[in-house]
């Protein structure tokens, strides 16, 4: 199923995890919705800008999912609202600022990543219709999170 021009409810549903653990991960059409939106608001306008595909590492996630790769019992996953990208061959700290000054979020994460490589880690940004935050963190392995995009 085609949720907007260059992102299929299969890219947003495939979970390593899952098919290693022999976990359903379907969502229902409520969340199904949400993922459509999160690829509008967050994925297509990163495409457009960057001019090139956008590898996504996790959306959805099932509450059996989430629980087996240690995910947060908020997680935003399981209400198909967040997704973990990266833009190959484009630094995700860069990707992570463009999305901060350019796209409306409630949560931005530049996730994992290093100094030393632009190729480490993802980012992860979660969209929902209202009541949006605008939080913006970075998590660094060992040292926990910080406010804003830095490292």
């Amino acid at each position: 199923m085609q949720l907007t021009p260059h992102f299929t409810l299969a890219e947003l549903t495939h979970s390593e995890a899952a098919t290693r653990l022999g976990i359903k991960n379907v969502p229902p059409p409520a969340v199904t919705e949400a993922l459509r939106l999160v690829c509008v608001h967050v994925l297509e306008p990163v495409r457009a800008h960057f001019g090139r595909p956008v590898t996504v590492n996790s959306g959805y996630r099932s509450q059996a999912v989430n629980r087996a790769v240690k995910g947060s019992s908020t997680s935003q996953h399981v209400r198909g609202e967040a997704v973990d990208f990266e833009v190959p061959g484009v630094p995700n700290m860069d990707v992570a600022k463009w999305v901060r000054v350019n796209l409306q979020f409630d949560q931005l994460i530049a996730e994992c990543v290093s100094p030393r490589d632009p190729a480490a880690g993802w980012v992860h940004c979660s969209w929902k219709p209202s009541g949006r935050r605008m939080s913006v963190l970075t998590f660094v392995p060992g040292k926990g999170y910080f406010n804003g995009l830095s490292v």
